[in-house]
């Protein structure tokens, strides 16, 4: 996100400044916005469903000043009550679409034994977990393979923090004979790869191109954070457009940039972001991006979940995603 906004600025010359909220909570983030404005700053991005209460007291208090939230809607802290006001523009992404992109091209890849180590049940998490389910699902359809012969271990951590116990949790897996975990949890994903490294297995990075991170990880479900933040800026600063996005929740998705795998290599221009397949080329995957942007493919965002945590059950994530290649043991 801070990417994007740098690059906009920079082209538009525009003042930028980066705060950083002293502590991790509701007061916290809204006494960094407070400073934020106290320095001048006419929109401030918001990047993270942690936001969510701060930026729903920051739209009334601040009503001269337009908030970028990512990844969240502006709600009360009880969550009993949701408002979007016309200085906020709440953005979104389709994790389910980048998500079955990197769970079909895990199988057609040739691996067939699975894992997701989601960080908390939220539904950003959620969504990616679902979508690499049922990406997984249609390549094996596709291969042929027999029911019931991909098998994929499915976990929540109940954080997003690199810990021993996420590391033992990964590390165990691995040892069960999972292949490659998509690892979905913010600093999770640190754990899994120090995991996969004495493995020598594979991992799935999320959100960013993870490849930089560990060479263990293969390909990353990202979103486009950088790309949606310049389109909403472009809009404020150039097109005359914040209508577009103000006041509502917008979903960045394929069709617009919005999520997909890494398709280059930073620094190296004719570097091949897919060579840590095996089989699965660019070719392949802008055939399958292809029909995820143009709606051939729609996967499924959610489902019913009866626990209270959001953790679902074996039997939910196989009715709800009418799985039937995939054999999925929740842990």
């Amino acid at each position: 996100a801070w990417e994007g906004v740098t690059a906009f600025a920079e082209a538009n010359n525009i003042t930028n400044k980066y705060y950083k909220p002293e502590e991790a909570s509701d007061a916290g983030y809204l006494a960094a916005i407070d400073l934020a404005v106290t320095g001048g700053a006419k929109v401030i991005v918001t990047p993270g469903y942690l936001f969510e209460v701060p930026v729903y007291e920051a739209q009334t208090k601040y009503p001269d000043v337009k908030f970028i939230l990512l990844d969240g809607a502006p709600h009360t802290a009880d969550y009993a009550t949701f408002e979007t006001k016309s200085n906020v523009a709440s953005v979104m992404y389709a994790e389910e679409q980048s998500g079955y992109m990197a769970g079909y091209a895990a199988v057609k890849d040739g691996y067939t034994k699975l894992g997701f180590m989601g960080g908390m049940a939220v539904p950003a998490v959620q969504a990616f977990g679902y979508g690499y389910l049922q990406g997984i699902e249609a390549a094996a359809t596709e291969l042929g393979l027999a029911d019931g012969s991909v098998a994929v271990t499915y976990h929540y951590t109940g954080d997003f923090a690199e810990t021993d116990t996420n590391k033992a949790t990964a590390k165990a897996m691995y040892q069960e004979g999972t292949e490659v975990i998509f690892a979905c949890g913010g600093s999770v994903g640190k754990s899994v790869m120090s995991a996969a490294s004495e493995a020598s297995a594979k991992v799935i990075g999320v959100d960013v191109d993870q490849r930089y991170d560990s060479e263990t990880v293969i390909t990353s479900a990202m979103k486009g954070l950088g790309a949606s933040v310049q389109q909403v800026l472009a809009a404020i600063y150039k097109d005359n457009a914040w209508e577009t996005y103000a006041g509502k929740t917008t979903y960045f998705n394929a069709s617009n940039d919005g999520v997909g795998l890494p398709t280059t290599v930073i620094g190296d221009e004719s570097g091949n972001a897919f060579d840590r397949f095996k089989t699965f080329t660019k070719e392949d995957y802008d055939a399958l991006y292809a029909t995820i942007a143009d709606g051939s493919v729609v996967p499924v965002r959610t489902i019913t979940v009866a626990a209270e945590t959001g953790y679902a059950t074996a039997q939910e994530l196989t009715a709800g995603l009418n799985l039937k290649k995939v054999a999925v043991t929740v842990r």
